[in-house]
């Protein structure tokens, strides 16, 4: 990377630049066997104090970062649907009165099949949440059953029945691929069947086999034997003909989203070569509505704000940063976690006096370097890919000046398509993506 000496065009950031939200229910009813996410089982009366400490922190942090809209809402987990109705409305209400929501296009909240009732889905739709992301993960009772799941193939329809006669028309499906014992043949059954419930987008991601989960345990001690990694990309490479083919938009490394109608001519893998009517796509919403748009500020190195135990957060330059206290500097951004456990959590939460939206046990400051590395590595991750303009737009400096030797020898080496104007993960490119990501970091 080469940072040249002329003095960049401040970038900054609006003083009512919108932010996404994130609130985090760590509570499950048992550990999966491959999960090693921030995540506690057996602890569900703490549900109510956790709740108290959540919506107290909502609040505090609505007095400092009021004057921001929120573009999206997404409540993750854990569990999230083990929360009482009534729970959910609490956080909701704290959340609309600490927050201005006018604008805000999406509210997502994460469910697990045979945790959830039609009942439930209806208040969750009454509260105003819009969009559900179901933990799937396979079609396939048997390996349900290994990787620990709580829920049936049977209960992931029912759940989807549900909530579409609740009215949720914006339904996200997560699954796995290179499970333990999967073979190409049960991949490509698992994709007919939730193809079959017709949602409007999935989540795709190959199973990580993590040091200290039992699975990691067991792989080791040869109870059961990792998925060869060449058959989980020929699984990566079904579901992209599959998909495509069903006429979903491959927009980010892992996820698809439904077109509704046939927008792609030629390779409908990636980024649309050219759209069957009006000008062509820039952006990922230009080619369906249907994708994530929180998940998108993620990718985008935009700014979110992160409530609830274990919860990160990032404000860029220019924006209120966690630190001793609630600040703006014009210099640097700054990342923060909030404290990982629910316990530590809620007594942080219920001890703190002025700084309780700052109960980080972690800040980073995220200097302009890494802060441009960062929006590389992130923005390649989506179809649409980084653009020269955005980027020169958000840093005041040339993308090609800034990172054209990184540029030209990925693209070299067949890994990225670039330009001038825009730069594109090729097809190779994503499956070797890591190899991509750090040369920028």
């Amino acid at each position: 990377m080469n940072l040249l000496s002329r003095t960049p065009v401040p970038s900054g950031y609006p003083p009512r630049r919108a932010i996404a939200l994130y609130l985090h229910v760590p509570f499950c009813r048992s550990r999966c066997a491959y999960c090693d996410f921030d995540t506690v089982a057996g602890l569900e009366t703490l549900i109510p104090n956790y709740v108290v400490a959540a919506e107290r922190q909502i609040r505090a942090a609505g007095e400092c970062w009021s004057s921001h809209p929120v573009s999206t809402v997404y409540v993750g987990g854990g569990t999230p649907s083990l929360l009482p109705a009534g729970s959910v409305a609490h956080l909701v209400e704290a959340l609309r009165s600490g927050f201005d929501l006018t604008r805000c296009v999406e509210f997502s909240l994460e469910a697990n099949p045979g945790t959830v009732t039609k009942d439930y889905f209806c208040s969750l739709r009454v509260l105003g949440i819009d969009r559900l992301s179901l933990g799937v993960q396979s079609a396939d009772d048997a390996q349900l059953s290994r990787l620990g799941r709580v829920h049936r193939w049977r209960d992931t329809v029912q759940a989807v029945e549900w909530s579409r006669e609740a009215g949720f028309d914006n339904l996200s499906l997560d699954l796995l691929f290179g499970l333990p014992a999967q073979s190409l043949s049960d991949w490509a059954t698992t994709l007919e069947r939730v193809l079959a419930l017709e949602p409007e987008h999935l989540s795709l991601y190959g199973l990580s086999i993590e040091d200290g989960t039992p699975l990691a345990a067991r792989i080791r001690s040869g109870a059961v034997a990792p998925v060869d990694d060449d058959v989980s990309a020929d699984m990566l490479e079904l579901a992209e003909d599959v998909l495509a083919d069903a006429g979903f938009f491959h927009y980010e490394i892992s996820n698809w989203a439904r077109t509704g109608a046939p927008v792609f001519k030629g390779d409908a893998r990636w980024w649309p070569r050219a759209a069957v009517e009006g000008p062509p796509p820039v952006t990922s919403e230009d080619v369906t509505l249907h994708v994530c748009h929180h998940n998108l500020t993620y990718w985008r190195n935009q700014p979110w704000l992160g409530l609830g135990a274990a919860a990160h957060s990032w404000m860029p330059p220019g924006l209120p940063s966690c630190g001793p206290s609630v600040s703006v500097d014009q210099e640097v951004g700054r990342r923060w976690a909030n404290p990982t456990h629910p316990l530590d959590y809620v007594e942080r939460v219920l001890e703190a006096g002025d700084d309780l939206p700052c109960i980080s046990e972690q800040v980073e400051a995220i200097d302009r370097e890494l802060e441009m590395g960062e929006t590389m590595m992130l923005g390649l991750r989506l179809a649409e890919g980084v653009r020269a303009e955005r980027f020169e737009m958000r840093f005041g400096l040339i993308l090609e000046e800034v990172f054209g030797e990184e540029l030209r020898d990925l693209s070299r080496l067949g890994l990225l398509e670039w330009n001038g104007r825009v730069a594109r993960l090729t097809e190779r490119g994503r499956l070797l993506g890591n190899r991509v990501f750090e040369c920028f970091i």
